[in-house]
């Protein structure tokens, strides 16, 4: 019997839902890889689920009064680094949308990035500053994923899910490497605006501790 399918931006994770208080029980899914214990040490997963599981990140969503369902933090490390980038995430679930934080601790800037989307699939691009960084939006598609239970069958195929909205922000003024996203999207397709999505991160990102 398959599990109802469901829609992700990169990796997919299961948590157990509490429903109790504005916020949701924290699971974090992980130790630290080696490249999280090195001089200057990167966020953890922790931190950005910390950081991101505010109490009125609902109302920051344009969605006040719902209770996020499970929050979720991670230590990952980069696609094809040999585990040498520190890819931290966090993800809060509600109804209506979904919002993932991550950090890439790498050498690319925010400047070098915007120069890749050119040839990539992200949509919508738009630069900015926030909080005095570098800054660009995109919008880019989920994955919609069928997961098999029990072992009985195998998963559906991957098939193309709603879009994305991501506001990649430099880890710091003079972006010399390095930089958070924060993303969220719905089942449904709908999307907050731009301005919601700046308002999160002047909220969010300079509660996360820096790198020492």
């Amino acid at each position: 019997m398959r599990a109802p399918y469901g829609w992700v931006r990169a990796c997919s994770r299961r948590t157990t839902p509490h429903r109790g208080s504005p916020r949701a029980r924290r699971k974090n899914t992980g130790s630290c890889p080696r490249s999280f214990t090195k001089a200057p040490r990167p966020a953890t997963g922790d931190d950005l689920c910390e950081a991101l599981n505010r109490p009125d990140l609902a109302r920051l969503l344009g969605t006040p009064g719902e209770i996020a369902t499970t929050a979720s933090g991670s230590n990952n490390t980069g696609l094809l680094t040999d585990g040498k980038v520190a890819q931290p995430e966090a993800e809060i679930m509600f109804d209506t949308y979904t919002v993932n934080l991550s950090a890439t601790y790498n050498e690319l800037s925010t400047a070098q990035r915007v120069k890749l989307m050119k040839f990539g699939d992200e949509q919508d691009v738009k630069t900015l500053t926030v909080l005095g960084r570098p800054a660009v939006f995109s919008s880019d598609h989920t994955m919609k994923i069928e997961f098999s239970l029990g072992g009985e069958g195998s998963s559906g195929p991957v098939e193309q899910g709603p879009l994305a909205r991501t506001l990649s922000v430099a880890l710091d003024p003079k972006d010399r490497g390095g930089y958070f996203e924060l993303t969220v999207w719905s089942k449904s397709g709908a999307l907050p605006d731009d301005i919601a999505l700046r308002g999160i991160a002047e909220k969010v990102l300079p509660t996360i501790s820096e790198r020492t």
